[in-house]
């Protein structure tokens, strides 16, 4: 009887630690390709050709499709985690860079640089919806928790641009610094955190007015403050802090996400791109282009504990349970 409740205790240690084992998947723009990573041990499984320039991914909401944004194939992709295969192409506009899935888990935001456009794709049925005209250079996308906004940057136009998605209509626009490139709400959708590559800001906007309540800056010592460029953000779900993505400089700013005090910069690879947390927010991984890995951020201790190297210019990430 007790190597039977042994043997269980064993069984459920070994089922449960499984079904913690997470996955990571990274674009790699220069390589046409997707790396596999696994969490657990940390390392590189497979690599998986797709579409040409994979930049923008992110994941269905039970976690059994991969979006990617072939962005010089004009498509996005839908791979099945499943057999990593591909098994559809959704018609995305030309050059669609990011994008964000409505918590209906069916209409696709998608941001088309090349024709200052955000399509709007049905992904169970593959119809595109809308068709917006956003500002020139269209790159990041965000929807609202609750659905009602999907919102748009625009690169030349440096503005953010509001979707009301119960009409797919642009109905209002706010200024930001220049080059924006990503846009995340918080948890509760009350805020918009949007960074600005060039202007080397992140303003957090209030939702309910759109307006602009923060403006936040970096200064990172022995950094030149031309090298500091903000792109990706991500937020913990305990809403303690954000995490900025510096580009050139390196870095990932930590950042008290309810006094917007900056705690500390990580040093990281380089030229910094996008950033996902694993699924239980210990580690946050980040792309870092030019030195083409991947640094692993302990969030409890706020260092950097791990560089994995994957395929040419690593861009955009997701992690799967």
């Amino acid at each position: 009887m007790r190597l039977t409740s042994l043997a269980l205790s064993i069984g459920l240690t070994l089922a449960s630690s499984a079904a913690l084992a997470a996955t990571a998947y990274v674009s790699n723009e220069k390589d046409d390709s997707i790396t596999v990573i696994d969490m657990d041990k940390m390392e590189v499984t497979e690599t998986i050709p797709v579409g040409q320039r994979p930049r923008g991914l992110l994941l269905s909401s039970d976690n059994k499709l991969l979006y990617i944004c072939a962005s010089d194939s004009d498509r996005v992709q839908v791979m099945d985690l499943a057999t990593r295969k591909i098994i559809k192409e959704l018609p995305s506009g030309a050059d669609p860079e990011q994008f964000a899935l409505h918590p209906n888990d069916r209409w696709l935001y998608i941001s088309n640089e090349d024709d200052a456009l955000a399509t709007v794709v049905d992904t169970q049925t593959d119809e595109v919806l809308a068709q917006i005209d956003v500002g020139v250079e269209p790159e990041g996308m965000a929807v609202s928790p609750d659905g009602k906004w999907a919102v748009n940057t625009s690169e030349t136009t440096n503005m953010l641009h509001w979707i009301d998605t119960s009409t797919q209509q642009l109905v209002d626009n706010t200024l930001v610094d220049q080059r924006p490139r990503h846009v995340e709400f918080d948890l509760d959708g009350k805020r918009l955190w949007a960074s600005a590559e060039i202007g080397g800001t992140v303003s957090i906007i209030d939702v309910a007015t759109r307006q602009i309540e923060k403006v936040m800056t970096f200064a990172i010592k022995g950094v030149h403050p031309d090298k500091v460029q903000p792109v990706g953000v991500k937020l913990s779900k305990d809403g303690k802090y954000a995490f900025v993505a510096l580009g050139p400089a390196n870095h990932v700013a930590v950042v008290d996400a309810k006094t917007y005090e900056v705690l500390d910069y990580l040093l990281v690879g380089r030229r910094v791109w996008h950033m996902a947390f694993t699924p239980d927010q210990k580690y946050l991984l980040t792309t870092n282009g030019v030195s083409s890995d991947v640094s692993v951020i302990d969030v409890a201790s706020l260092k950097v504990i791990k560089s994995i190297k994957v395929g040419r210019y690593p861009w955009g990430v997701v992690v799967t349970p």
